[in-house]
């Protein structure tokens, strides 16, 4: 199965690779722009950064499915604060579908330096003293004490978008 995800972030490539490991993928890397803001703000723009890189990594290869993947921040009805979300997308082409990673509350202290209008990757490595965060731990395994991690959480919004296209559960009825 020969799979383009839009991004040459390495996290973003381990994520699909490790998540659909068992079809033994060949992926390619495709830099492709998302479309969105760097830091995306919403639900919204944060699933329509993912579906852009998808349906331009698939554009740009002859590969079977094209996979966007997009990190932004959003609040959350009837959740306190700023939230960090991860939203996937998938395509054959033909169809296209989403899915969600975990969504976890950022501290006040990083959601107001965001709602500033920083970005979230520059802020962690600015908190942390380090730099690369986004390309290792991201913020979701600094915020989770490392119960999970970005590629982790990604690769949730991978299944959860990529399933769907390979399952038949969606055209067997009860």
């Amino acid at each position: 199965m020969n799979l383009a995800v839009g991004s040459t972030n390495p996290v973003k490539i381990d994520a699909v690779e490790r998540t659909l490991e068992r079809y033994e993928p060949t992926v390619t890397a495709v830099d492709v722009d998302s479309g969105v803001d760097e830091q995306p703000r919403s639900i919204a723009e944060t699933v329509t950064g993912a579906e852009n890189r998808a349906r331009r990594a698939l554009a740009a290869t002859d590969a079977d499915y094209g996979i966007g993947l997009e990190g932004g921040v959003a609040r959350l009805e009837a959740t306190p604060g700023l939230s960090l979300i991860m939203w996937g997308a998938a395509t054959d082409g033909d169809r296209t579908e989403r899915g969600g990673g975990p969504t976890l509350r950022l501290p006040d202290h990083v959601a107001e330096r965001l709602a500033d209008g920083a970005e979230l990757g520059p802020v962690m490595d600015d908190v942390l003293g380090t730099t690369g965060v986004a390309t290792g731990a991201g913020a979701a395994g600094v915020f989770t004490d490392g119960l999970t991690d970005r590629t982790r959480a990604l690769g949730e919004a991978v299944a959860c978008s990529f399933g769907p296209l390979v399952t038949t559960a969606y055209e067997t009825e009860p």
